[in-house]
């Protein structure tokens, strides 16, 4: 290729200003331009609702980099306000409108890459054109929507969806004094867990005083007087001054698809494992393209700002010359909601049900820190495996401390691909303050292991919740804790008694014991087995049936 090659960027915020920085990093030759539609480049757009909120205070604090820094920086021609239009692949053109004039030109290219990301998703219900109906994308979003709040008229507000935006700002609106109420068509909140895994994290809103409505579907926004009406199917009215509307995102593709890049049946670019489009020249990554799940290797769009910025690594390298390839996409992600944090990585049980993986799924409530050190709390966390190999799948852990760490080393260890026999053999920091000298990392592996090697059976609570199990119920805790509730049916004899009232108990029948997480449980099912008795173990104990029972 003669003379110095001409590498065009469409979108300069996460994706595209990292594949931008690091092009410049491999050639100083290269003539890179970045077009970005709106007014910033480089910001972070995952601490918006935090600004919203007033935790970040300063609005600067979230501007990475300026077009005149980046020139400063890497000598990078970014285009603000320009929208690409149009892309001539024969001529190796695209078609920038410049917003601020109307003016259009022709920019063109020798190498492409595609980082537009992706588009709120607005039902399509009356009243969302509504000027105190906002969606949390842009800069400009966020300062939208804090200048309303700043004003002080708003009271109350509905929050339409319950993902990670949608979380974040009820948090950041109820840290203003703002009464939320958050709108939610599915059972649960936080998609990528599953729906049990939700529960502590539904009757932690409901501890904050957020309205939580679960199973719900907005019909329309109205205008009711100086206030606005969200209303509900089946007929209820939320009066509000303020919707956000925090449904998902869809991959905003309509510049490849008009240019005639294949789109995948999930929505988005299809590229391959080097980023690229089914145009050679034409490279795509962020929020806009569908990537291959790592675990099962199923295509899929994951829109997180971590994904985006490697693939924007990996697309300048091979726009350059390069040959990088990227793996796939864990899905790993942690979101903070008031004083709870939620972390998951890989597949959830919900992508697992119906396929051919053979997988089994492990409950434990172990806490954050050594519980002599003051401050240690509980955390529920859930672990997924293949029961041919003790391959990890998945991991859920909700908590208030920890969780971070736990989810970040379950990360790892599926890259690694590794199994639930080497988290028992995990070497993780331990004091006191941090953790336990058994971290709940590698209690998962034991618990799990223990099932593989068949040291113990296991039931479900979803079987109990359901009706479908017909054994004997055995409750070990302490009369205390019985008497506080138990499972209907269950029978008390706690663990320390066990061995003087065997003949209480059925030979004939399959006997399901539980304790309050599974510990207590686990050591009677160790006694009884060896005793005779068909003895199941509930996964997670009393703990866990209650969260599935909570499930709507």
């Amino acid at each position: 290729m003669a003379g110095p090659i001409r590498l065009v960027i469409v979108g300069g915020v996460a994706g595209g200003a990292s594949a931008a920085a690091k092009a410049r990093r491999i050639s100083e030759d290269a003539q890179i331009i970045v077009f970005e539609q709106g007014k910033d480049v480089s910001f972070a757009n995952c601490g918006l609702a935090y600004h919203i909120g007033g935790a970040i205070k300063s609005r600067e604090r979230l501007i990475v980099h300026n077009p005149q820094s980046l020139r400063q920086w890497f000598a990078l021609d970014v285009r603000t306000e320009r929208r690409v239009i149009g892309i001539d692949r024969q001529a190796k053109k695209v078609l920038v409108h410049e917003l601020s004039t109307g003016r259009q030109y022709q920019q063109a290219y020798d190498v492409l890459i595609l980082s537009p990301g992706a588009v709120p998703v607005r039902p399509p219900i009356p009243g969302m054109d509504h000027r105190m109906v906002f969606t949390l994308r842009t800069m400009q979003d966020m300062d939208a929507i804090k200048d309303a709040v700043d004003t002080g008229h708003v009271r109350s507000a509905v929050v339409i969806g319950g993902g990670y935006i949608g979380l974040e700002m009820a948090e950041a609106l109820a840290m203003r004094g703002i009464h939320v109420s958050i709108v939610e068509m599915d059972r649960q909140v936080m998609a990528p867990l599953d729906p049990e895994m939700a529960a502590p994290l539904h009757e932690h809103l409901k501890g904050k005083a957020v309205d939580l409505r679960l199973c719900s579907k907005v019909l329309a926004v109205e205008q009711a007087g100086d206030r606005l009406q969200v209303k509900l199917e089946g007929g209820e009215r939320v009066d509000c001054e303020m919707v956000i509307v925090a449904a998902g995102v869809r991959p905003d593709v309509e510049l490849a698809r008009q240019a005639g890049l294949q789109i995948g049946p999930r929505g988005g670019i299809v590229v391959d494992q080097t980023l690229r489009t089914s145009d050679p020249d034409i490279f795509a990554i962020g929020d806009a393209i569908e990537v291959r799940q790592y675990v099962s290797g199923v295509p899929t769009c994951i829109p997180m700002a971590g994904p985006a910025n490697r693939q924007g690594r990996i697309a300048a390298v091979n726009a350059l010359g390069g040959h990088l390839a990227y793996k796939g996409t864990q899905g790993t992600a942690i979101c903070k909601v008031f004083d709870m944090a939620v972390g998951v990585t890989g597949l959830n049980e919900k992508a697992l049900v119906g396929t051919s993986i053979p997988y089994e799924k492990i409950y434990i409530h172990p806490f954050s820190h050594a519980t002599y050190y003051p401050g240690a709390t509980q955390m529920d966390m859930k672990l997924i495996f293949r029961t041919d190999n003790g391959r990890i799948l998945g991991a859920q852990c909700v908590g208030y401390d920890g969780i971070d760490k736990r989810i970040d080393v379950l990360s790892v260890a599926i890259r690694a691909g590794l199994s639930v026999y080497d988290l028992e053999d995990m070497e993780l920091a331990y004091a006191p303050p941090y953790g336990s000298a058994k971290d709940p990392v590698n209690y998962a592996g034991f618990v799990a292991a223990n099932i593989l090697t068949g040291q113990v059976k296991i039931c479900h609570a979803t079987d109990i919740v359901a009706g479908s199990h017909k054994g004997f119920l055995l409750d070990v805790r302490t009369a205390g804790e019985f008497a506080r509730g138990t499972i209907p049916g269950a029978v008390n004899i706690p663990l320390q008694q066990l061995r003087d009232r065997l003949s209480e108990l059925p030979k004939d029948r399959q006997i399901t014991v539980f304790c309050q997480v599974g510990m207590r449980g686990y050591l009677a099912c160790r006694i009884l087995s060896q005793k005779g008795f068909d003895c199941y173990n509930l996964c997670g104990g009393y703990r866990t049936y209650l969260h599935v029972s909570s499930v709507p």
